[in-house]
């Protein structure tokens, strides 16, 4: 009787349990799925972080390799404006030495030629002291014109000579690195050959710096 009883308890309880056991069974199963999610959204956020990490390091180097550059820059350049202003210097202590008559040069006055020596000996100087600071001179005769360094003055007709070749250097240029500080004036020939294909075509002559000249 008693057994009986215990068993018809067991089965009223029984539907209460199997709830009971659902829900502990459901939440188990949700909190399951939550930890699923949050593991899910840090590993997200882990490789955003990281993601942040690598684009901050490069941007980092690049402004390392910027910053390296310009300060290479302003060294290699720093006298550029200053060379360029003792260029005209130069060129007018040149144009006084070619002004000088060549019977005057032979005249063998002995005062007269030490002036001569002394300008000379300071131009020479002049642009020496620019060279030991990286201003190379630029004399392109024979050359192929390259507008990035020379300034067509006008232009020779030579059938002999390749089109596009210099034939004549008016004015030397300088360049300080791999910039240009003052162009080479020349004239260019036309007529001849075609030249290469890579060769620079001379670009139209510039009235106004063959006056300068």
């Amino acid at each position: 009787m008693e057994h009986a009883m215990s068993d018809q308890a067991k089965d009223e309880r029984a539907p209460e349990e199997i709830e009971a056991t659902q829900a502990a069974a459901e939440r188990t199963e949700g909190g399951v799925e939550g930890d699923y999610e949050a593991l899910m959204r840090l590993l997200k956020e882990n490789e955003d972080l990281k993601d942040r990490a690598l684009r901050a390091a490069a941007e980092m180097e690049n402004l390392r390799r910027r910053t390296a550059r310009d300060v290479q820059d302003a060294r290699a350049y720093a006298i550029a404006n200053f060379a360029r202003d003792m260029l005209q210097v130069a060129d007018n202590l040149q144009r006084a030495l070619d002004a000088i008559p060549a019977e005057a040069k032979a005249s063998g006055d002995a005062g007269f030629k030490a002036l001569i020596e002394g300008v000379d000996i300071t131009a020479r100087g002049m642009l020496g002291t620019l060279e030991r600071h990286g201003v190379k001179k630029l004399e392109p005769k024979g050359e192929k014109f390259d507008p990035n360094f020379h300034q067509a003055m006008f232009e020779v007709p030579n059938p002999e000579v390749a089109t596009g070749t210099v034939v004549e250097v008016v004015q030397p240029g300088y360049s300080i690195g791999e910039r240009v500080l003052r162009p080479a004036m020349v004239g260019v020939s036309k007529g001849g050959s075609k030249p290469a294909a890579s060769a620079a075509e001379p670009g139209p002559v510039n009235e106004q710096a063959e006056k300068d000249a």
